[in-house]
């Protein structure tokens, strides 16, 4: 995903290119030509695993966004769920997109239908021989994902509205629902 950068970035990558031309420099007066290659691949690993790694610790601490007056609604004509609220940008840089999390768990009253599913859902291999082309109709997820943009461009201090809609399982009886934002 691409983010907007700010001056923080900047200043960032100007340090490491700084460093990189420093190793490169000291990787080019050597007189060993097989030396001389692995000092370069090195150099520009190092240089590029550090730069987008700080790119994702800048990101964390410059872009700060918050959610505020958070509702739900269920709609039970339609089967589906509504969650409304308010993301507002907290920090002093802009923020490019702004990612709503809503992770809906179903609370299991009894621990006669519980299966290992409602801990640990399958994925890979085995969900291939487990249910992954529908073989296996009795298997319902416990805890479901959903994730929605609700925000591009905010400015700093600025809020801005927004309202989802997704289906909502049929078979859930008590929800518990988490809730978080990501600004990127």
């Amino acid at each position: 995903m691409i983010t907007l950068f700010n001056y923080w970035h900047y200043i960032v990558l100007s340090i490491l290119l700084v460093g990189l031309a420093g190793g490169l420099l000291v990787a080019f007066k050597q007189e060993d030509k097989k030396l001389k290659s692995q000092m370069i691949v090195v150099f520009l690993i190092i240089f590029l695993l550090m730069s987008v790694f700080s790119m994702f610790m800048v990101d964390k601490y410059t872009k700060e966004v918050k959610l505020y007056k958070l509702e739900n609604r269920r709609m039970l004509d339609l089967e589906k769920i509504m969650y409304s609220g308010v993301v507002k940008n907290e920090g002093n840089h802009e923020i490019g997109e702004v990612t709503f999390e809503i992770k809906l768990v179903n609370k299991n009253l009894g621990t006669a239908d519980m299966k290992a599913g409602s801990f640990f859902s399958p994925s890979g291999i085995l969900n291939f021989f487990t249910g992954g082309f529908g073989f296996d109709r009795l298997s319902k997820p416990q805890q479901i994902t959903y994730e929605f943009v609700v925000a591009k461009n905010l400015k700093p201090g600025q809020s801005q509205d927004f309202r989802v809609y997704f289906d909502y399982p049929p078979y859930f009886r008590s929800v518990s629902d988490f809730a978080k934002v990501y600004a990127h």
